[in-house]
């Protein structure tokens, strides 16, 4: 194995490293294409908490630290019931974040498991919470901007948000900011962007809870490199009656979130009402 490739093999931390006064890691949860995210051992809080540090192959890159630095500093200042809350944020000896634990898993993980689609209740219930969280992003000034399952993790029906790497206030925007197959139309082609575009994220996200897969696809099954292929600018999303069966106004909500034109998509106010409205006696944000 040539050194290059070593370093992109190894973990950043190994078990047992204390990487900031305080924190022990444990061990490798994951591996993204630029980070390294660790489960790790809080001694203040006497818990559990994950650990988010730059791959060792991507450290050069300050882009990339201050990318990773801005999100801790949002999740840190930040608190929703359905936003993964952030402890710290260290700048040296390496960029480093420290947020919670979350039991349950990612919405990707469950429908991959379960091999079936969640129920037209714990759609609605699932909408009306990400409306919530995306709104409360929206009073601080954030798109959130990648909203997609592997983004929620949701225990006993209880949904939260994670990874806000690609937030940013509403304006112009470069192309291809967030994940392709998840993509806003607008996102893709590179126009400014709206609160609209995060209601996309959600219904992108219902859809693929409600009908078992995405309604563009799944990036790892066309073999395509990540944000080299996006279909969203170019085709609609197929209707939800094309892949379930589902109550009417339900569907509607769904399909309203994943129109073209960003004007066209629904408020999240009006978005959390209709999806609020197919759960009868509940209330909004429950």
């Amino acid at each position: 194995m040539s050194a290059p490739a070593a370093r992109e093999a190894a973990p950043a931390l190994a078990p047992g490293t204390r990487p900031v006064p305080g924190y022990e890691i444990l061990g490798l949860l994951t591996r993204t294409r630029w980070l390294d995210v660790h489960d790790a051992w809080s001694e203040e809080r006497d818990c559990r908490c994950v650990i988010k540090v730059l791959r060792p192959d991507r450290r050069g890159e300050a882009d990339l630290g201050e990318r990773l630095l801005r999100e801790g500093r949002w999740l840190r200042e930040f608190s929703h019931p359905h936003l993964v809350r952030g402890y710290e944020a260290f700048e040296s000896p390496e960029p480093l974040v420290v947020l919670e634990t979350l039991t349950g898993e990612t919405l990707s993980h469950l429908v991959r498991r379960l091999r079936h689609r969640a129920s037209a209740a714990d759609v609605a219930l699932l909408g009306v919470q990400l409306c919530s969280a995306v709104h409360y992003l929206h009073r601080r000034g954030l798109l959130h901007l990648d909203l997609k399952p592997s983004n929620v993790v949701v225990d006993r029906g209880y949904a939260k948000v994670l990874d806000l790497s690609v937030a940013r206030p509403p304006g112009p925007a470069p192309a291809g900011v967030g994940t392709v197959r998840y993509l806003s139309p607008e996102q893709a082609r590179g126009e400014p962007l709206t609160a609209a575009a995060d209601v996309w994220g959600i219904g992108v996200t219902l859809f693929e809870v409600a009908c078992g897969e995405p309604p563009f696809g799944r990036d790892d099954a066309t073999g395509d490199p990540a944000g080299r292929r996006c279909p969203q600018p170019e085709r609609t999303a197929p209707p939800v009656a094309s892949r379930r069966r589902l109550p009417g106004d339900l569907a509607a909500a769904v399909e309203a979130c994943l129109r073209p034109a960003a004007r066209a998509r629904p408020s999240l106010t009006d978005l959390s009402a209709a999806l609020g409205s197919t759960r009868p006696g509940s209330r909004p944000g429950g």
